[in-house]
């Protein structure tokens, strides 16, 4: 596995409640390049609780979104938002789970629409969620005119 440089670290008006690392509040994620996945790990916390103990699943969505828009911004090479989120919850998400995995890869590409698909494991190898995304990809002229640059290496 490759961690991902994150190339807006250090922008001073960057502050991504999924990914800024210094959001007070935020998720903190970083990524990894895992072959043709992008794979970040997050410890649960209370505070993101929706009832006692377990994770609420707006941020569960939020997890597989992020996860998404990093697939985008890696593997395309652009920016882009999202269009669809259809989050399958499959089992609950404990807020005392010592580390969940999310992993999201390409399915398929439709002109500047990206299908994505993303699983959350808990601790113990299980899929407690699974979604679909689509995202629509930006031109990079579109892209690099609201501050995005290339990953490169």
């Amino acid at each position: 596995m490759k961690k991902i440089r994150n190339p807006w670290r250090g922008h001073p008006r960057y502050n991504c409640f999924a990914c800024a690392p210094n959001n007070p509040i935020g998720l903190h994620l970083e990524f990894w390049e895992d072959g043709d996945d992008i794979v970040t790990f997050w410890k649960p916390q209370p505070q993101f609780q929706g009832w006692i103990d377990t994770l609420h699943g707006g941020i569960m969505s939020t997890l597989i979104d992020e996860t998404c828009g990093w697939v985008v911004t890696t593997k395309m090479h652009t920016n882009g938002f999202t269009t669809q989120l259809n989050i399958r919850f499959k089992k609950a998400v404990s807020t005392t789970d010592t580390e969940l995995t999310v992993r999201a890869h390409i399915t398929e590409q439709r002109r500047n629409l990206l299908f994505m698909h993303a699983t959350i494991t808990n601790s113990n190898g299980d899929m407690c969620v699974e979604g679909d995304v689509v995202y629509y990809l930006m031109s990079a002229e579109k892209a690099r005119e609201i501050g995005f640059e290339s990953f490169g290496d």
